[in-house]
């Protein structure tokens, strides 16, 4: 491929994970997915998956089209962050509306890992004489919808540690809670909160700081609250979950919870908020497992927030949403 059709293929990927993010609470379960239509040089369409059961991003896309512009689809090159679905679910195969549309190429970002779909609307898409290109921007595309990725090939929920350390790497002070987080970093917790299906705590922290977990400081729903305990092992508690449906959790809890997970290898993303506060005693902050991958560290006012992945996680590059 010529590098100006690469360049080009991917500024029009670009635009389709940003339309995606918008999606990242209304879709769920399903995945973020944002489509773009070009013909004749300019985006004549453009769409993504509002909310759970309505169209997804292929038929938005194609509603959008003008009237005036109908005429330009069979020269069309329709771009699609995600795998177009060729099964029939809530809503009739978007692989089959490509199809009747009549456009010439499609563009996908990453096969779409579901059991029902994965490489079945590419093949359809196909067999129907229309060209179809692969992989554009495919990290990022997986980076973005990560939760749905790790649910459906893990077979269990994306799991994000997070803690608020010092700035000399305690947790608490002598045993009692303590404020690390600032006005801009709770406005984030919160806003991650709104963001995954569940947030965990460990039995302790549950009856020493009886913490809401809710989204006060944020819009959105409040995720499913749940308490690890020494009745439930932690991979009993973990397949529960993805039982349940619940495709991403946060954990928030002490020490020995994180450490838990980390020695478990249950764990995708780390996210270490340091403030500048310092403690002479207390609880040391969890250890980073070594195999951790650095992400990217950001300033809120005097605070900062660090990231991590694991190795087997989703990476995210400079472009990707968070």
């Amino acid at each position: 491929m010529e590098n100006n059709q690469i360049k080009t293929d991917e500024k029009y990927m670009r635009r389709c994970i940003q339309l995606a993010a918008n999606g990242i609470q209304g879709a769920r379960p399903n995945p973020m997915v944002g489509a773009v239509i070009v013909a004749a040089g300019r985006i004549i369409g453009e769409g993504y998956h509002v909310r759970c059961g309505e169209g997804h991003a292929e038929v938005n896309a194609f509603a959008s089209v003008r009237p005036e512009d109908e005429a330009l689809l069979p020269d069309a090159t329709i771009y699609v962050s995600l795998e177009p679905c060729s099964h029939y679910g809530k809503t009739p195969p978007c692989a089959d509306l490509i199809i009747k549309k009549g456009v010439r190429r499609v563009v996908v970002g990453t096969i779409d890992p579901f059991a029902q779909v994965q490489g079945r609307g590419i093949k359809k898409l196909q067999a129907a004489g229309i060209s179809v290109s692969v992989g554009v921007l495919e990290e990022e595309c997986q980076w973005l919808n990560r939760r749905f990725f790790t649910y459906h090939s893990l077979h269990r929920p994306y799991i994000l540690l997070k803690w608020a350390q010092t700035a000399n790497g305690f947790i608490d002070d002598h045993g009692q809670a303590l404020q690390i987080s600032n006005e801009q970093t709770q406005m984030l917790s919160h806003q991650l909160r709104a963001e995954e299906d569940a947030i965990l705590v460990g039995h302790t922290t549950d009856a020493r700081e009886h913490p809401l977990l809710t989204v006060r400081h944020w819009h959105g729903p409040d995720p499913k609250r749940v308490v690890l305990t020494r009745q439930r092992p932690l991979s009993q508690l973990i397949d529960d979950l993805y039982q349940q449906g619940v495709q991403s959790l946060v954990v928030e809890g002490g020490r020995q919870t994180h450490e838990s997970f980390i020695r478990e290898g249950l764990w995708d993303e780390i996210r270490v908020e340091t403030g500048t506060v310092t403690v002479s005693d207390g609880t040391r902050a969890p250890q980073l497992p070594a195999d951790v991958v650095f992400v990217s560290r950001k300033e809120y006012g005097e605070n900062n927030v660090t990231s991590y992945r694991s190795r087997q996680a989703p990476r995210p590059t400079s472009a990707s949403p968070t």
